[in-house]
């Protein structure tokens, strides 16, 4: 009961941080651009990436890799162009409601919060050794989800740097709060 109740109150400051972190805070939004002629790529998605899913330009069919005959006109072309990662969903019925992704955040952060509440309570650590091993945990995240976005998929550095300001501080907020209530007697 003790874990549970300090990833509920890991989850609280996690999701109040991550309203902080988006809503009032510009770190939500570092890297983002708006394009400069929005219908048109928004049409040409539409016909060139009718499917749901990731989409990486230029591209090539990962089977020729290998093939150098494949492989020559690709890298001419990647070396002309610029590099496009890109997400494609289908229309959401509601763009302006947020309810769908705020409970999947809650549950995400109840979970990660729960894991470190359970491992943090297996440690015979103090209250500072705690919240620096959950600020740990925060860094462990970001190089092991953010950074390889930022390597192989170059995305920009801002966002890589909003990245761990959003994990680090978060973790370390929340790491307060589990190792306060871990180590109430």
């Amino acid at each position: 009961m003790r874990i549970l109740i300090a990833a509920v109150l890991g989850t609280v400051i996690m999701f109040a941080w991550g309203f902080v972190a988006h809503m009032l805070l510009p770190i939500g939004e570092m890297g983002m651009q708006q394009p400069q002629s929005e219908d048109a790529v928004l049409e040409g998605v539409k016909t060139g990436m009718p499917t749901p899913g990731i989409y990486m330009l230029p591209s090539l069919d990962p089977e020729k890799w290998g093939d150098e005959a494949a492989m020559a006109p690709w890298v001419e072309k990647a070396k002309a162009n610029p590099f496009v990662y890109v997400v494609v969903s289908s229309p959401l019925s509601d763009p302006a409601g947020m309810g769908p992704q705020l409970v999947k955040q809650i549950g995400s952060d109840f979970l990660g919060c729960l894991i470190a509440a359970w491992l943090l309570a297996a440690t015979a650590w103090g209250f500072g050794g705690r919240v620096l091993g959950a600020a740990g945990m925060g860094l462990f995240a970001w190089t092991a989800s953010i950074v390889p976005m930022w390597n192989w998929y170059r995305f920009p550095a801002d966002f890589m740097i909003g990245g761990l300001i959003e994990q680090g501080v978060g973790w370390l907020l929340a790491g307060i709060g589990i190792a306060w209530w871990l180590g109430r007697k």
